[in-house]
């Protein structure tokens, strides 16, 4: 296995700069739903690092779902576009405040297949918030109600995110440089 510094182009967004926007989006999230309860859905495996972080400074009452969708085959780059719900939550979401905690948003076909999904459980609102978001990639229109970062449509990696299943724990964001990383090397 590389270490990451071996194929670490650059990196993209430092941890500070992740604690600081989280602690902004928490705040955020808080003021819009003073007085609410909500149902935080996190999709696995991505935004686990990001919804632990988030949560500490969420201050409403909330609840922890998890979903995990899969979009990507073995060694995929990017997504294929047909989405497969191989978890879902655990909880009835009728008439409940709903929001969805997702990494990255890039070609769209994911977060639009999983609002489907839940908007046809009628819950009473249902938002997204996502760490990034890869809007040069966008193929099909996802609202996105609140969005840590715009990135440009580069490989990256750190911070929840995955290059084939390694390197999720590095706690800041980094772009994977194709030329030198060795997949399973």
């Amino acid at each position: 296995m590389q270490d990451y510094r071996e194929f670490l182009e650059e990196v993209l967004i430092s941890e500070k700069d992740i604690q600081r926007r989280v602690v902004e989006l928490g705040a955020e999230i808080s003021k819009d739903y003073a007085g609410q309860d909500l149902i935080l859905v996190c999709i696995l495996r991505g935004g686990v690092m990001f919804l632990t972080d988030l949560m500490r400074h969420i201050t409403v009452p909330h609840m922890l779902e998890f979903l995990a969708v899969s979009s990507y085959g073995v060694g995929a780059r990017r997504s294929s576009g047909q989405s497969r719900i191989t978890l879902d939550v655990n909880v009835d979401i009728h008439d409940r405040n709903v929001l969805l905690i997702e990494d990255i948003v890039d070609s769209g076909y994911t977060i639009k297949a999983v609002l489907e999904l839940l908007s046809a459980r009628q819950p009473r609102s249902l938002k997204v918030c996502a760490l990034l978001d890869k809007a040069d990639r966008r193929e099909v229109e996802v609202p996105l109600d609140y969005s840590g970062f715009v990135i440009a449509d580069k490989f990256v990696f750190g911070y929840g995110l995955d290059a084939d299943e390694y390197y999720r724990n590095l706690p800041f964001i980094g772009v994977l440089s194709t030329k030198l990383y060795k997949p399973n090397a």
